[in-house]
């Protein structure tokens, strides 16, 4: 808008235009419009509302600025501590998963092989049950028994009572380690749910920036810290440009009081319709008058002389700028509108940057309370599972030792009741084949006696008569006669050669009773076989023979 001060050096007769005096005269208009103009350069002067807001705008967005460097910065600072705990905090649940893992399948390893040695252990001593002792080995009247009647099994039920109580610890300890990591498991979901809340906010943040930007405006969608410091400073040169603006909207409406407190008869219309002008503020921030206190002294300052050239030039002015007067105060509208989009947008970062922060500070909350207070108790859960399982491993392996060694006991017992049978036959055999001995020889020694008998008393008779009967004694005797006589067993030498039990009877002790002839004493025997049935001896022998097929 041009000035309205402008000085003219014209003449009186002839404008600069070449218009006569006359002419401009004609030209010169109406009082009713210099009012009008003036009526309008006033109601323009509301645009000082748009100025304050300005000025407000301004304010609010270095003050939204320096909120969100704040924000942003400590938001930055926990999210990179963030990472790292969160990082640190699934490491530890991985490893206590681990733990676990590692000592469920070490457990149930061992339980597989502790069944598998307790089976065959049971049956054994099922086989052990179902095998009879054959009465022809038991004193005569006595209850039938098995080869477990023989077993004392309290080691067994000791045994299995010792390993119970380290699979129940264990399992208890296994159960409590399940427990915890349930509640581990527990603190992360809280945890994931507040990272969801924080991807939400982020979201939410990102669509309310898309939604409230302008073409204008930043061309990110995103809450962009980068960003705000170049929309301060368009916000700022927007309130700089109105307030220029506001103030040439003065100037014109100071041009227009001028002219027509210079037109004949408009001195006291202007009083009227200057006399309620409206509160002022600092049009352009820098510490300028008050628009208001300019009004007002001109309004009641004293009209300074002015030359008809003067006047014309001066009312030429006004009328220029009363037809860019409107403009300006569109102008003034839509850079207030513009400024306003500019500070929802900063508005809105500054809130999504808020709530950004508040879902990072969430997040960090839940950590920070699971680290200081129960992320020690699930880590001490986990080392206390370690420790009682491999005290019980160590005890469940002593155990399973002990059930193979019970197995190999008890079916070596089996296997010794089937090489008893074997030898009860080979002994009577033995037996069978010494007695036909004893026969046979008892026979031959019968027949030489009698030989002998015969051939003396021949002797005897042919020359007794002749042979005085000390010439020998013996010559008179019977022949010696052979006696058998059983002599009891005694006990199998061991490895030193020595008897495992001293025996019952000293072997060919000697006696000067006489004793009885073969044919005089009956044979009594102190070592009874057993007579068992052929199918007893074939079972157990092939019994024997699978056995042996197995191991090989």
């Amino acid at each position: 808008m041009s000035s309205a001060m402008e000085s003219s050096a014209v003449s009186n007769d002839v404008h600069p235009t070449g218009e006569t005096a006359k002419d401009q005269e004609s030209s010169i208009p109406q009082l009713d419009t210099l009012i009008s103009h003036l009526v309008a350069a006033k109601r323009s002067l509301s645009s000082i509302n748009h100025v304050w807001r300005a000025n407000e705008i301004v304010t609010a967005a270095r003050s939204a600025l320096e909120e969100s460097v704040i924000v942003s910065a400590r938001t930055g600072f926990l999210r990179r501590g963030l990472n790292n705990q969160l990082r640190l905090l699934y490491s530890v649940r991985s490893e206590v998963e681990e733990i676990s893992l590692r000592g469920r399948s070490e457990f149930a390893s061992v339980l597989k092989d502790l069944d598998a040695a307790d089976a065959r252990l049971r049956k054994t001593l099922g086989l052990l049950r179902e095998t009879i002792v054959h009465s022809s080995f038991r004193p005569n009247g006595e209850d039938q028994k098995s080869l477990h009647d023989f077993v004392d099994e309290r080691g067994v039920d000791e045994l299995h009572a010792a390993l119970k109580a380290s699979i129940d610890r264990t399992n208890a300890a296994q159960a409590e380690l399940d427990s915890s990591n349930y509640a581990f498991d527990d603190e992360l979901q809280s945890i994931k749910k507040a990272l969801g809340n924080y991807r939400e906010a982020t979201k939410l943040a990102s669509s309310r920036s898309s939604s409230s930007s302008s073409p204008s405006a930043s061309s990110s969608s995103l809450p962009s810290l980068s960003s705000m410091p170049s929309m301060l400073h368009s916000l700022e040169m927007h309130a700089q440009e109105m307030a220029n603006l506001l103030e040439s909207l003065v100037r014109h409406f100071d041009l227009c009081v001028t002219a027509v407190k210079h037109t004949e008869g408009g001195g006291a219309a202007a009083q009227n319709i200057t006399g309620d002008m409206p509160a002022g503020v600092n049009v352009s921030g820098r510490g300028g008058p008050n628009i208001e206190e300019e009004i007002n002294a001109h309004l009641n300052a004293p009209l300074d002389p002015l030359s008809e050239s003067g006047y014309l030039e001066m009312v030429n002015v006004l009328m220029k700028d009363a037809a860019e007067a409107e403009d300006v105060v569109m102008e003034i509208q839509d850079r207030i509108g513009e400024m306003e989009s500019v500070l929802e947008i900063l508005v809105c970062n500054r809130d999504s940057l808020f709530s950004i922060y508040s879902a990072t500070t969430d997040v960090f909350g839940h950590i920070s309370s699971l680290a200081s207070a129960r992320l020690p108790g699930y880590i001490a859960q986990a080392h206390n599972f370690t420790r009682v399982w491999n005290e019980e491993h160590e005890r469940i392996d002593g155990g399973l030792s002990d059930l193979s060694d019970l197995n190999s006991l008890y079916d070596g017992f089996l296997e010794a009741y089937d090489s008893l049978i074997l030898e009860v036959s080979r002994r009577r055999h033995v037996r069978q084949r010494v007695e036909k001995v004893l026969r046979d020889a008892k026979h031959k020694l019968d027949q030489l006696y009698e030989e002998d008998v015969n051939a003396r008393e021949a002797f005897r008779v042919e020359q007794g008569d002749y042979l005085p009967s000390d010439i020998w004694p013996g010559i008179g005797r019977e022949p010696m006669r052979i006696e058998f006589r059983r002599i009891l067993g005694g006990h199998v030498k061991n490895g030193d050669g020595e008897p495992s039990e001293p025996p019952d009877r000293a072997a060919g002790e000697s006696s000067d009773e006489q004793r009885p002839t073969a044919a005089e004493e009956p044979i009594v025997d102190d070592e009874v076989i057993p007579d068992l049935p052929t199918l007893i001896v074939e079972q157990a022998l092939a019994r024997l023979q699978a056995r042996s097929k197995q191991v090989g």
